[in-house]
């Protein structure tokens, strides 16, 4: 199974999911934002030029993402471990 990487600002409530190869820089070219009555919350999908998914950001991520997946993420906000 690959590594996943997630960030994740605790004071801004927001993580992030890459679904890149870390070792490939990959800008997003599209963002497609989830309806977010739907989703109850806010979620953008990041599409790269070939238009495959490069990430997920999360906003309020505490009420969408598992504890154990917030917790062993890369912690971006000052106070992160």
């Amino acid at each position: 199974m690959a590594d996943l990487r997630v960030t994740y600002d605790e004071t801004a409530n927001a993580a992030y999911v890459y679904l890149t190869d870390p070792q490939v820089r990959t800008r997003s070219s599209r963002m497609y934002p989830c309806d977010p009555v739907e989703v109850d919350g806010m979620i953008n999908l990041d599409f790269d030029e070939q238009g495959r998914l490069i990430g997920i950001e999360i906003l309020r991520a505490s009420s969408k993402l598992p504890e154990y997946l917030l917790a062993s993420s890369e912690r971006l906000d000052a106070d992160g471990a």
